[in-house]
């Protein structure tokens, strides 16, 4: 499917992801990745600050507000909690956390979990796999309209990890 892989190999979607868990057959499957310079450490409370903020295009998914380049010390997650906050406002939920590997949450009948892999010069691979039930019609325009908006998203964490790192 067109845009349904950006920044990973085979074996990346190829492995088994906690959101596999919650949709049984999947109209839509996606997969992102990152290289990021920094160890999981250091990545993870970057990636646990999704709770606050979307980390994308915050004129569009965050109504103009800009997501926070510190962290502010959030607790860990736990399932339960608001998954993300756009303009303010929780949406979601966490429905499943290994701290300091991985983070799965769901949003608008999307299932998606963020992975981190340890690689052995020290950096870490941010995983993104997205899945949900739905319209195969639309999944084209979905699987785009993630990309470019997922795509941001990973980026900036990169940048922000490797900025402490």
């Amino acid at each position: 499917m067109i845009g349904d892989r950006w920044g990973v190999e085979d074996g990346d979607v190829g492995r088994v992801y906690p959101c596999d868990a919650f949709v049984e057959a999947p109209a839509i499957q996606v997969w992102r990745g990152v290289r990021v310079a920094a160890g999981a450490g250091v990545v993870w409370p970057w990636v646990g600050q999704v709770r606050i903020a979307p980390y994308s295009y915050d004129w569009l998914d965050n109504l103009g507000r800009r997501s926070p380049r510190r962290l502010v010390g959030l607790a860990e997650p736990r399932v339960g909690e608001a998954f993300t906050m756009t303009g303010g406002r929780p949406q979601g939920r966490i429905v499943s956390v290994e701290p300091g590997r991985q983070l799965t949450g769901t949003i608008m009948d999307a299932y998606m979990s963020y992975v981190l892999v340890d690689e052995p010069d020290g950096a870490t691979r941010l995983l993104l796999k997205v899945v949900m039930q739905g319209n195969r019609w639309a999944a084209p325009a979905l699987s785009v309209g993630d990309l470019v908006m997922a795509r941001r998203q990973l980026l900036n964490f990169k940048r922000l990890a490797e900025t402490v790192a």
